[in-house]
């Protein structure tokens, strides 16, 4: 028998209120894969990731994270499976970052029981794995773009799961930060993790992905390698550009 991939759809519908925006997603990621989902904005790809993490349900189809239909497992349990890294850090009162990194760890422990000293000390591995051990007791308010990014993603690696969904990490990032993003997940995804992310970037699907995802603005989907899903006039057709445009800056 096969290994059983972290994270598997099949038949995917996805949408809101019984209306589905996308139909027949098909995709399965296994532990050093990295998934690079690219596509319009407004066509689906957050509500795809909220239904792959079991936020919101499907509309047809099932996704099973290590083999077990996400419907069926507890929120705990998806966190056991699952880490998602979102767009933006927003955080109401001036925690540190290792504070923020150190609230991932609830999905590790018991009701009720509070982070002990080994859950710091991961928090700060995590944060030096990130290059913010020297940041660890600053507060998230005080620190850039780049360096909260970084946060969210160390916060997933503490979380402890095989699987990572990151939406848009290099949103808002200057070319410097998401430079080092890209080499960060390079080595994630090295170490053995699974990675779905999606990006507006071509580059970084080029550069990350093992497999790439399209999901047009008529919730049509493909999946293949990434040099046939990068080539010029796919792109065009997927972001309704003229084929003679500039599509891989």
């Amino acid at each position: 028998m096969g290994v059983t991939p972290l994270i598997e759809a099949e038949g995917l519908a996805i949408g809101h209120r019984g209306r589905a925006i996308a139909t027949g997603i098909e995709l399965r990621v296994g532990s050093g894969d990295v998934l690079a989902i690219l596509g319009p904005n407004g066509a689906g790809k957050t509500t795809l990731f909220r239904t792959l993490m079991g936020l919101i349900p499907a509309q047809a189809g099932n996704v099973r994270l290590s083999g077990r239909d996400v419907a069926a497992l507890s929120r705990i349990e998806i966190a056991r499976a699952v880490a998602l890294v979102p767009q933006s850090l927003h955080v109401p009162f001036a925690f540190t970052a290792l504070d923020v990194v150190l609230m991932a760890r609830t999905a590790r422990l018991p009701a009720f029981a509070r982070p002990s000293a080994a859950d710091r000390d991961l928090a700060r591995a995590a944060l030096d794995r990130m290059g913010l051990g020297p940041l660890a007791g600053r507060p998230v308010t005080e620190l850039s773009g780049g360096q909260r990014q970084m946060v969210l993603i160390a916060r997933a690696i503490v979380q402890d799961t095989p699987l990572l969904v990151l939406d848009e990490p290099a949103a808002s990032l200057d070319w410097g930060n998401r430079h080092r993003l890209m080499e960060r997940l390079e080595r994630l995804a090295a170490g053995g993790l699974g990675l779905i992310l999606s990006t507006h970037e071509p580059a970084h699907a080029a550069r990350l992905a093992t497999r790439v995802m399209t999901l047009d603005a008529a919730g049509r989907t493909w999946t293949g390698p990434a040099l046939v899903a990068l080539q010029p006039e796919r792109l065009a057709r997927l972001y309704d550009l003229p084929l003679n445009g500039d599509t891989t800056s």
